[in-house]
């Protein structure tokens, strides 16, 4: 009998909340309902190279699970994924295998456009300068390559280092011809394009590197230097953003902050102790390379750590002269989510 009473309560509940009208139905629910919270957990992929030292840090130290904690949301678990391309990256993205990629700015301007701007960019991360390298002795120009040449590339036409052999051979044969070189590269990560250019007798004798790859293969006299990006395009060009889906942003809009706030924190702790930074990514990579060397990396000009975006527009701009792109980006700002819209990008 009781749990008939109950019941017979809650139905004539009900029957007086129905006669009060739908919106204070909705409204009973929504008080009764908890607040959505952003995800317990996101995974991040990340590529090998020195420009990443910024989320190297980060992982190292937790910086994400600090600030995650900070914001309200208790503790969050974060899983860093090694790829070697950002191809594969944006294949996981779409797959929803991860949730974040960290890769150069072109692949992300590629699924941009492909999405119809689901995917954008979430924050900057750095910016090095890039070498093609050769073993030829007989190249010492773009012109200098030939059929016997070839190059790698961690992925042909729509990488950084893609994008940027395409300007070169724009500025080198005209604009006609800015692809006159893509026949020759090969998609290689870059620690197996390392291998390769070491072996006198493996047909890839180029690389267009990143550090600390390329200064590791100039140790070889052999090896020599074609072409510096830098001097190429006389600006940084951010090779390491982070970027996602905007599902996952309008969902996380706390974990977003965090994310970034982590990253800002890890540049604040490259900029205050560069040689610290520099022992604690050869820590976290058993990287050869040492710390003085990747501190030297640091200095160059074009070397850059920062959550601002930097040559977006200018890679946007040729990816959609190229007609590889199929809508030109008006400003760098239709590319990324608000929450950087207030830094200083190109």
């Amino acid at each position: 009998m009781v749990g008939t009473s109950r019941t017979g309560a809650l139905l004539l509940g009900c029957r007086r909340l129905l006669r009060a009208g739908p919106a204070l139905l909705l409204a009973g629910l929504a008080l009764a309902s908890p607040a959505r919270a952003d995800d317990a957990k996101v995974r991040i992929s990340r590529q090998p190279g020195f420009v990443y030292l910024p989320a190297v840090l980060a992982e190292q130290h937790k910086l994400i699970e600090k600030h995650a904690k900070a914001a309200g949301l208790g503790d969050v678990a974060v899983e860093w994924v090694n790829l070697t391309s950002g191809a594969a990256g944006n294949d996981a993205l779409l797959s929803g295998n991860i949730d974040i990629v960290d890769s150069g700015s072109t692949n992300m301007l590629l699924l941009n456009d492909r999405t119809r701007g689901d995917v954008k960019g979430l924050c900057g991360v750095g910016t090095t300068p890039m070498l093609l390298l050769t073993r030829n002795p007989d190249v010492k120009t773009l012109g200098d390559f030939s059929g016997k040449d070839k190059i790698a590339l961690p992925s042909v036409k729509v990488s950084s280092q893609a994008v940027l052999l395409q300007i070169a051979a724009k500025k080198a044969f005209g604009p006609e011809n800015a692809t006159k070189l893509d026949p020759l590269t090969v998609q290689l990560g870059h620690p197996d394009a390392v291998a390769a250019l070491a072996s006198p007798h493996n047909e890839i004798n180029s690389h267009f590197s990143l550090p600390p790859f390329q200064q590791r293969e100039l140790q070889d006299p052999a090896i020599h230097t074609v072409l510096n990006s830098f001097e190429l395009v006389g600006e940084p060009v951010s090779n390491a953003i982070l970027y996602a889906r905007t599902g996952w942003y309008t969902r996380n809009p706390k974990l977003a902050a965090a994310i970034v706030a982590a990253i800002d924190e890890a540049n604040a702790a490259i900029a205050r102790d560069p040689l610290q930074a520099a022992k604690d990514y050869v820590a976290a990579t058993n990287e050869k390379t040492p710390p003085e060397t990747l501190v030297a990396i640091m200095k160059e000009p074009g070397t850059n750590f920062s959550t601002t975006p930097y040559g977006i527009m200018l890679q946007a701009r040729h990816f959609y002269a190229m007609k590889t792109i199929k809508a030109e980006p008006k400003d760098w700002k239709d590319t990324f989510f608000p929450i950087v819209h207030n830094l200083p990008g190109k």
